[in-house]
């Protein structure tokens, strides 16, 4: 998921370097939210990841 994430911040770069700024403004917004989907389901594999044997 961070991998997408990095992938539509680098498109959301070059369109923006190119002029398109519709184009660059929703690719950050689809990188901020695979960012942010990333990072919650990262804290909840660690929470809830790690049993302890019983």
């Amino acid at each position: 998921m961070l991998y997408w994430a990095a992938v539509f911040f680098i498109i959301a770069l070059v369109a923006a370097v190119l002029g398109f700024g519709g184009m660059a403004a929703s690719a950050a917004g689809i990188a901020k939210i695979l960012f942010f989907v990333f990072l919650i389901l990262g804290a909840l594999s660690l929470i809830f990841g790690r049993r302890v044997p019983a």
